[in-house]
C-alpha cells in the first residue's frame, strides 16, 4: 500500500511557517533524558523530501513508543505541535519541533521501509537554500525574545508582543527551553506559607496553572512571593515567561506534569485582557466513587459527588503543633451506587453549606485508610468547586433529584477491618456474639445502632500530663504541683481528659463500653476542657450533662477484643466513634431489612 507524505512540510515548519496536520514517517527514536515518568524521546521524522532528528515527543505520548504502537517506519499524522528554540552549548540556537498530539495512520510493521529518499534538514542547509513557498502560507511567528520589557505588577504586555501564536502549550515545556511564553489560567492559589531552618527563613506561595494542553505547578519564594501574590488572582488568565523549570516533586504536587516552575527575579507575569474563553478553568480526571475503593492509601485523585450529609463543624488540637484545627466531614454520593466521606479543613470546613445538597467537584484529594475504612481528605493544594458548570455535575444533579437521593448505597467509608470481614452493615449485639467478634488476636470492628442507657459520671474526667504527646494521669503532690510518672516530671498545670464508662443497649442486648477522649466528647457534646471545668466548679451542670445524654441514640463504631482480668477472660468493647443518626440512611436500611425478611415491597 502506498502512503503519501506531506512532501516539503518539514522545511516550512522549521522555517517558522504553518502547516496543518502534516503526514510524516518516523524513521527512528532515541531516549534523551530521565527514566520512568521523566523520560523524553527524540524522533527522526521524514516528510519524504527531508528528514529531521530534532522532533521531540511530549511526555504524555511516551506510552505509544514504549508499547510499540509507534515504531520505526510508522506513518503518522501530527495533529498538534509547536516549534521552539533551544540553546545548544557551543552551537548557538536550534529549532525543535515538539509533538503534542499524533495519529498513527499505519504501524511500522505494515509499512516496513523508508518512503522516498529524504535528505537531512539542518539550520545550515536551510540558510543556503532558497526560501520555499508554504503550502499553507502564514506569517512567521516571532519567538519570544529575552529583550521584551518587564511590566510592573498589574500592567499588561502589549498584545502584539504576546499574541496567541507566540505562546507555548504547557505540555511542551521542558528545562531545555529558554524562550517561551505560556497563556494559562490560575486554577488554584495557596495561602502564603513561611519556613525557618538552618539555612534561613522566608515565605512562599504556589499556584496551579492550566491551558488546553495540560497543567503545571508554579511556586514563588521570598521577593517574588511579595511581588506577585496580590497581583495573581484565581480563575484569571495570565501570560507568564522567564521561570525556572525543574523536575516536579510528586510528594507535593499531584498535577500530571513531569516539571514544575519556580519564579525568578526575571519572571514576567501580565494579565491577559483578550478573549479567554478558550482557556479551560480546571482540568479534572474524575474517578467514580465505587472505583476509589480499589485505590491504594495516599493516592491523590479527583472525584465528583452530591453532598448527601455533612457533620457539624468540629474543633480539635493538632498534636504536633498545638494549633486549633477546624474540620467537617461531608458524605459524597454518585451514580455508581457508592458513598465516601470527604474531610474539609479550615475555612472550607467553616464556610461549607450542605443545606441544598450541592454537587462538589474535588481535585487532588488524598485517600486515607483506617481499619479498612477509606475516606478522602483535603490537602492545602486540593481544589473544591461547588455546583460547577460541568456536564458531570449536571448529570449528577439530575440523578440525585430524580431518585438518587433515596437510592441504596454502599458507603466505602463505613467498611471496617478485622478478621470478621464485615462490610459497612449495622449489626446487633446478638449478631456480634454469634459471629464471635473479638475472639481474634487483633480484635474486630463493627457498627451498631444503639442507645446510651447509662453513663458513669464518677471519674469520667481526669487531670492529664500537659505535654502534647502524653496523656498519662497526673498524681497530685498536694503542694500545687502535679507529677507525671511517665515523663518523670512535675508540672504546675494540666489538661483535662475523658475516660467514659457507659452502657449501650439495642433490641437484642446491652454491653458495657469504654469511650476515650474524642469519642466521649462526641457523645457528651462538649469538649474535655469544658466538662473538666464543670466537674470542679459547677457540680449541678456536670450532673445534668450526664443525665441529658442518657437514652440518646448514636451509630457506634466499636472495637471489641477478649482480654484477661485476674485470670478471667472478658470482652472489652471500645468506642472508636459515635455519630448522630442520619435518619434518611437509617430508614433506607430499615426498609431494606423489611424487604429481606418479608419479601414485601415497601
Amino acid at each position: 500500500m502506498d502512503f503519501k507524505l506531506s512532501n516539503g512540510s518539514l522545511e516550512i515548519i522549521m522555517n517558522g511557517g504553518v502547516y496543518e496536520k502534516p503526514v510524516m514517517q518516523v524513521l527512528g527514536s532515541k531516549k534523551i533524558q530521565g527514566s520512568g515518568a521523566n523520560e523524553r524521546y527524540r524522533l527522526l521524522v521524514s516528510d519524504g523530501k527531508h528528514s529531521h532528528s530534532f522532533a521531540m515527543l511530549a511526555t504524555q505520548l511516551n506510552d505509544k513508543l514504549i508499547t510499540g504502537e509507534l515504531s520505526d517506519y510508522s506513518v503518522v499524522q501530527i495533529d498538534r505541535f509547536v516549534t521552539s528554540v533551544l540553546k545548544s552549548t557551543g552551537k548557538g540556537e536550534k529549532r525543535v519541533m515538539i509533538i503534542l498530539d499524533i495519529t498513527i495512520l499505519a504501524p511500522g510493521t505494515e509499512v516496513g521501509k523508508k518512503i522516498g529518499n529524504p535528505q537531512s534538514w539542518t539550520e545550515e542547509s536551510a540558510s543556503s537554500a532558497p526560501a520555499p513557498s508554504p503550502i499553507k502560507p502564514a506569517p512567521k511567528p516571532s519567538q519570544p525574545s529575552n529583550n521584551f520589557p518587564k511590566p510592573s505588577a498589574g500592567s499588561n504586555l502589549n498584545s502584539s508582543l504576546l499574541g496567541s501564536q507566540m505562546t507555548h502549550p504547557i505540555a511542551s515545556l521542558s528545562p531545555y527551553q529558554n524562550k517561551w511564553v505560556i497563556k494559562a489560567r490560575v486554577m488554584n492559589k495557596s495561602a502564603i506559607r513561611t519556613w525557618s531552618n538552618a539555612k534561613g527563613e522566608g515565605k512562599l506561595f504556589s499556584m496551579d496553572l492550566c491551558d488546553d494542553s495540560g497543567e503545571i505547578r508554579a511556586t514563588a519564594f521570598r521577593n517574588e512571593c511579595e511581588k506577585f501574590y496580590d497581583m495573581i488572582q484565581v480563575d484569571k488568565v495570565y501570560y507568564i515567561s522567564r521561570c525556572q523549570l525543574k523536575t516536579a516533586n510528586k510528594q507535593f504536587s499531584s498535577l500530571k506534569n513531569d516539571y514544575e516552575m519556580t519564579f525568578t527575579s526575571d519572571t514576567v507575569v501580565a494579565e491577559c485582557t483578550e478573549d479567554i474563553s478558550t482557556v479551560p478553568s480546571v482540568k479534572y480526571d474524575f474517578l467514580a466513587i465505587s472505583d476509589i475503593a480499589n485505590k491504594s492509601p495516599d493516592t491523590i485523585l479527583d472525584t465528583i459527588g452530591v453532598c448527601r450529609a455533612a457533620s457539624d463543624l468540629q474543633e480539635l488540637t493538632a498534636k504536633s503543633t498545638g494549633k486549633l484545627l477546624k474540620k467537617r466531614e461531608v458524605t459524597l454520593v454518585d451514580q455508581s451506587g457508592s458513598a465516601i466521606t470527604l474531610t474539609l479543613w479550615g475555612n472550607e470546613a467553616e464556610n461549607f453549606d450542605a443545606n441544598t445538597n450541592p454537587v462538589i467537584a474535588v481535585k487532588g484529594a488524598r485517600l486515607a485508610e483506617f481499619n479498612g475504612s477509606k475516606s478522602l481528605s483535603c490537602l492545602g493544594s486540593t481544589m473544591l468547586r461547588t455546583n460547577p458548570d460541568l456536564p458531570d455535575a449536571h448529570r449528577l444533579r439530575g440523578w440525585y433529584d430524580h431518585g438518587g437521593a433515596s437510592a441504596e448505597l454502599v458507603n466505602i467509608s463505613a467498611r471496617v477491618g478485622g478478621s470478621s470481614g464485615i462490610s459497612g452493615e449495622w449489626i446487633t449485639f446478638t449478631e456480634a456474639e454469634a459471629r464471635k467478634l473479638g475472639s481474634g488476636e487483633k480484635g474486630d470492628y463493627y457498627n451498631l445502632l444503639g442507645v446510651l442507657t447509662f453513663t458513669f459520671a464518677d471519674n469520667a474526667v481526669y487531670k492529664a500530663c500537659p505535654q502534647e504527646q502524653c496523656n498519662k494521669k497526673l498524681v497530685d503532690q498536694e503542694n500545687g504541683l502535679f507529677r507525671c510518672e511517665k515523663c518523670n516530671r512535675e508540672y504546675p498545670n494540666y489538661k483535662y481528659r475523658l475516660l467514659l464508662g457507659a452502657n449501650v443497649s439495642d433490641p437484642t442486648g446491652d454491653q458495657r463500653i469504654t469511650a476515650f477522649n474524642e469519642a466521649a466528647e462526641s457523645m457528651l457534646g462538649k469538649s474535655a476542657e469544658e466538662i473538666g471545668r464543670m466537674s470542679e466548679y459547677d457540680k449541678n451542670a456536670y450532673s445534668q450533662l450526664f443525665d441529658e445524654v442518657k437514652f440518646k441514640t448514636f451509630v457506634f463504631k466499636f472495637r471489641t477484643k477478649m482480654e484477661t482480668y485476674s485470670d478471667e477472660a472478658r470482652l472489652k468493647t471500645t468506642v472508636m466513634s459515635a455519630q448522630p443518626v442520619d435518619y434518611k440512611d437509617a430508614n433506607a436500611r430499615l426498609i431494606k431489612s423489611i424487604k429481606a425478611l418479608s419479601g414485601i415491597e415497601v
